[in-house]
């Protein structure tokens, strides 16, 4: 599977622009602030129909402008797919293949899987565990339409018994019953969660730390756990006796919105302990993990967007990312670089089928194809 036509009107700096491009490597190159990662995330775009960067479509309109509109070609298993995706202010985004509207634009996710590695990801790090959790729900989502509706309805219920918690504390009768029904509701989508939460995290680990060995030539073990209170024992018992203490709280102190990843170097957290270098090695090798983790669920590469990868790398590491991605254990791969020389060389030591774009102010010109000079 791999995206072959691009097509941006007033998406965030770009007012009109097509790109067609190569099956394996594609690479985009200029100054900081020219709009190599928002070709990136317009791919992301298509894919997931959101940003990697925020929930808020209105951000990624034009400025100036009242709407945007994405377009691209897919090719799976030989036929093409045109996909569409629009935003317009102060209405619903609008999302159609082959001409076709989805209804529900979650019936999308997955059809065009994409892994996006990028700075931003540091956030897995530095933030807190709901950054977490959702890396383990867009993991999963790809791949289980299941998973991703039972989050939405786990996250319904959960809101539903939160407020009612706060309406009971100031009420003299407390009713259990009308609690025990969003338990249920609960322990039904959670007890599914946790279960796949758990055999992903299970899968990830060996081969992230594969990767990581490969990246940093081996200098540091690397561990990832996963914690969840589901883990401790019944889901049910644990809601009936933290009751008293929601009410109080007036929320819900017990279930998987309260899971966390775990992220360990050497036996201490990574955020303690690593360096800009290695906690992007860690990252790296987490999100190839999680390709590869998706592409044996969709029994296809999904697509891979390497957003400023030599940031806070040295050479020699930069390098061998390159070539770990330049193989034929990826298929189509996005790349972004402030240095058109580097990135250049490294592609054509390895000899690497590819297609390099230049971005300026003046928008978007590709300068190379299969390691020849067009201009």
């Amino acid at each position: 599977m791999y995206l072959k036509k691009l097509s941006l009107t007033n998406f965030k700096n770009y007012e009109l622009n097509e790109l067609e491009f190569s099956p394996k490597i594609n690479c985009f190159v200029g100054n900081n602030g020219v709009g190599k990662t928002n070709i990136l995330d317009s791919i992301h775009y298509l894919s997931l129909a959101k940003s990697f960067f925020n929930n808020i479509d209105s951000v990624s309109v034009r400025h100036g402008e009242e709407y945007f509109i994405i377009q691209g070609t897919f090719v799976r298993n030989g036929e093409e797919d045109q996909v569409y995706c629009a935003f317009q202010k102060q209405k619903q985004k609008l999302l159609k293949r082959n001409g076709k509207e989805y209804q529900r634009i979650s019936d999308h996710i997955g059809r065009y899987p994409v892994v996006m590695i990028s700075p931003a990801d540091n956030a897995l790090i530095s933030e807190g565990s709901e950054d977490r959790r959702k890396f383990l729900n867009k993991i999963i989502s790809q791949y289980s339409a299941e998973y991703l509706s039972s989050v939405l309805r786990y996250n319904k219920a959960l809101q539903q018994r939160n407020r009612l918690l706060k309406e009971l504390k100031t009420s003299d009768k407390f009713d259990n019953e009308i609690v025990s029904i969003w338990d249920s509701q609960l322990v039904k989508y959670g007890s599914y969660i946790f279960k796949e939460r758990d055999n992903l995290v299970n899968e990830l680990i060996p081969v992230f730390q594969e990767y990581y060995s490969l990246i940093s030539s081996g200098r540091e073990i690397v561990k990832l756990k996963y914690r969840s209170q589901l883990s401790e024992g019944n889901f049910q018992e644990a809601l009936r006796n933290s009751v008293n203490k929601d009410r109080f709280l007036e929320y819900t102190t017990v279930g998987v919105h309260k899971d966390d990843l775990i992220l360990e170097m050497d036996d201490f957290s990574v955020k303690s302990i690593g360096s800009q270098g290695q906690q992007k090695s860690y990252l790296v090798a987490l999100k190839l993990a999680k390709f590869d983790y998706i592409k044996a669920k969709a029994g296809f590469s999904p697509i891979l967007l390497l957003d400023d990868i030599f940031d806070k790398f040295d050479s020699d590491r930069a390098e061998q990312i390159i070539r770990l991605v330049g193989n034929n254990r990826f298929g189509q791969i996005f790349i972004t670089d402030t240095h058109q020389n580097r990135l250049n060389d490294i592609l054509s030591s390895n000899e690497a089928d590819y297609k390099l774009f230049r971005i300026t102010d003046n928008g978007v010109e590709e300068i190379i194809q299969n390691g020849e000079k067009l201009k």
